[in-house]
């Protein structure tokens, strides 16, 4: 199990963040970015299954001061729903109107960027560091590997980045993505990633789980979990850790 621990970004203040640590010798460091639901137990589960590899994990909460994530998180399943989904639509929209402000952009990333230090200032990491993100924090996956030229590994799950080749030119470490078949916005801008991401020279491939959507990994969610794609999922994860920080 892990504990809170709270890391002090300039200008911000001391963000909240789920620290889990491993048993024996570290192996590298993992930046777990949560959903839009913000740091819930399902995001503090996953740092436990990382920690219980050998990584030193930490998952910071990114939305507490932006949005009610009580609110968004009692939403979560009405969004899968097929019943349910057109009426809780429309006030997920409103609730997380704030992301969309530029300065919630800057200060997300300054808070990305003072975790991915702390953990990379720890010695026992010896500046292993990758980045693991769900959803909204599969986006700011993308985001910290054009950031951030120190970064090993970004696996972003069901993310989308609006960067720019010229960006992407910028990424050093390595991005591997997940995605499930059914979710049709991303699936669709695929092609396009692959080829600006080529055009860029990163080291990139995607890979798409059949029959799931958006979320697929998450456990916690009955109607977006799709046992065998997250179990698919995880098991290349830990081979890509292990194979960059080799």
């Amino acid at each position: 199990m892990g504990k809170p621990v709270s890391v002090k970004v300039e200008g911000l203040g001391d963000l909240t963040t789920y620290v889990a640590e491993p048993a024996g010798e570290s192996r590298g460091a993992v930046l777990v970015i949560h959903e839009v639901w913000g740091l819930v137990d399902h995001t503090k589960s996953v740092a436990d299954r990382f920690a219980a590899e050998g990584y030193l994990a930490l998952a910071p909460e990114l939305l507490a001061d932006s949005i009610d994530t009580q609110a968004a998180g009692l939403l979560q399943e009405d969004l899968f729903n097929p019943e349910k989904r057109n009426a809780a639509q429309p006030k997920l929209r409103e609730l997380m109107t704030p992301l969309s402000n530029p300065e919630f952009g800057e200060k997300t990333m300054a808070r990305l960027q003072a975790c991915f230090d702390y953990l990379y200032s720890q010695p026992e990491t010896k500046g292993n560091v990758a980045v693991v993100g769900f959803c909204f924090g599969g986006t700011y996956s993308f985001s910290l590997a054009v950031a951030e030229p120190r970064l090993k590994l970004a696996v972003p799950f069901y993310g989308h980045t609006n960067h720019s080749v010229d960006e992407l030119r910028q990424t050093r470490a390595r991005v591997r993505a997940f995605y499930g078949e059914r979710d049709e916005r991303l699936i669709e801008s695929l092609p396009e990633l692959r080829e600006h991401m080529a055009e860029a020279g990163v080291d990139f491939d995607a890979t798409v789980y059949p029959d799931c959507g958006h979320a697929f990994f998450n456990d916690t969610n009955r109607f977006a979990y799709n046992k065998a794609a997250a179990e698919a999922a995880w098991k290349k994860t830990l081979g890509y850790l292990s194979e960059t920080f080799e």
